[in-house]
């Protein structure tokens, strides 16, 4: 059987949206959370059954129904009787007992396998890396973590990259499967070659149960192609085709975005309290500052990804200067506040930022996360709270403040993200 990820996004040859370079699994019409309806229509027999994977998913332990599937999808009992056959072949899917129903014989239920199928999640920061391994069910299986300069060129990032994937990728090998394994020599990592593969090739692409990898890191990049722009502080990053680089040695599929849209993603399908399916930014004040945003339960990337730039805007004019090239950025501001010790004053100049941007897009909630945000979680919240609750006594609404919350899963939310960058599009809660 082949690996999980043609299996669900085709092969390289001329399988449905070919090729390892940026994986393209199923994509969804409604938002990112949302119940868009099936359509019994061949050509849409992945985004079909990316409807009935989420279902299966948001039921959890206790499974649901081939009826509940047809009622809740739209699609006919005929065509879920397939899909979820399909899903039963590939591992993904299983029996979780018997409902009685009201008229009948007992209804046979169904539930996600979570440990079917895995993600990378990979976090790549100005100086450090973390990489993540989840189930289907986004539970995080494997980390590892180390020190990184991205500015140490592209092949000894790349080489830091792919040695600590096949690190935390290779406990799948034995256990996915007949097809599930790793190259010669994967578990050895970086040490064997440059790039973390061995002389024998050491791809991913046997791994059964892995659909690939995802990065995010700072921008700005292009998401569409997966190519760096001139990324604050390491202009030497410019073109540089990122996702291509890292497909080619892995042999898998490669997602390439920002840290924050990735964290943003994480948040919108994860079902977090004042997230899901709602208009929010997170403000991720790490070692920069930037915002991901989610309008209407979607991620918004902008044209050009583009969009929550946060960070640069000028609040200063003739401010200390900036990594980008400006004067008075938010981003110089805040963490120049925070370095000196002034946390209150950072979190001050963060409410302030925060303030323009729920002005520009009357959001409903704002999350704050990020390391610096770790280091006073209770000041930064309550600073920028602050600062939001004046404008809006100023501007006399009537309503109460946008609130401002701490944003879950601490300093692995944004590798979480990257890995949901596989697997959202999978359930039908991506979108591309």
């Amino acid at each position: 059987m082949p690996p999980l990820w043609q299996q669900c996004c085709g092969s390289a040859s001329g399988g449905d949206n070919g090729g390892v370079k940026r994986v393209r699994t199923a994509t969804t019409a409604g938002p990112v959370g949302g119940g868009a309806a099936g359509a019994n229509l061949g050509a849409l027999r992945s985004h079909n059954t990316a409807l009935v994977l989420g279902l299966l998913r948001d039921a959890g332990a206790d499974g649901i129904s081939r009826l509940e599937l047809a009622e809740r999808t739209g699609l006919t009992p005929q065509a879920v009787s397939k899909i979820t056959a399909r899903l039963r072949a590939q591992g993904l899917a299983a029996e979780a007992g018997r409902r009685a129903s009201t008229g009948g014989k007992p209804r046979t239920v169904l539930r996600l396998v979570p440990e079917a199928g895995h993600a990378v999640g990979v976090h790549l920061d100005r100086d450090e890396l973390r990489v993540v391994l989840v189930d289907l069910d986004g539970s995080v299986v494997g980390e590892r973590r180390g020190e990184l300069d991205l500015g140490a060129g592209a092949e000894a990032v790349l080489g830091a990259v792919c040695g600590a994937v096949r690190g935390v990728v290779g406990g799948l090998g034995a256990g996915a499967g007949a097809d599930a394994r790793v190259g010669p020599g994967a578990e050895a990592g970086a040490g064997r070659g440059g790039d973390g593969t061995s002389a024998g090739g050491g791809g991913l692409a046997g791994v059964g149960s892995l659909l690939g990898v995802g990065v995010a890191l700072p921008g700005p990049l292009d998401h569409a192609r997966g190519v760096l722009h001139r990324v604050t502080g390491f202009p030497e990053w410019d073109g540089f085709p990122l996702r291509d680089a890292l497909a080619e040695r892995l042999g898998v599929p490669v997602v390439v975005d920002k840290d924050t849209n990735a964290a943003a993603l994480g948040l919108a399908v994860g079902g977090e309290e004042g997230a899901a399916g709602r208009s929010f930014a997170y403000l991720h004040l790490g070692t920069g500052l930037g915002a991901g945003l989610v309008i209407d339960g979607s991620v918004h990337r902008g044209a050009r990804t583009g969009a929550g730039e946060f960070g640069h805007q000028v609040v200063q004019l003739d401010g200390p200067l900036c990594g980008c090239g400006n004067r008075g950025c938010v981003e110089v501001l805040c963490l120049g506040a925070a370095a000196r010790g002034e946390v209150a004053e950072a979190a001050r100049v963060l409410g302030v930022a925060a303030g323009n941007l729920v002005g520009l897009l009357d959001i409903d909630v704002v999350l704050l996360g990020g390391r610096t945000v770790a280091g006073a979680p209770e000041t930064y919240v309550s600073g920028v709270g602050e600062v939001l609750g004046a404008r809006a006594r100023r501007e006399g609404t009537g309503g109460d403040a946008v609130p401002v919350r701490l944003a879950p899963r601490g300093e692995r939310i944004v590798a979480e993200g990257a890995a949901q960058l596989l697997l959202a599009p999978l359930f039908g809660r991506g979108d591309d």
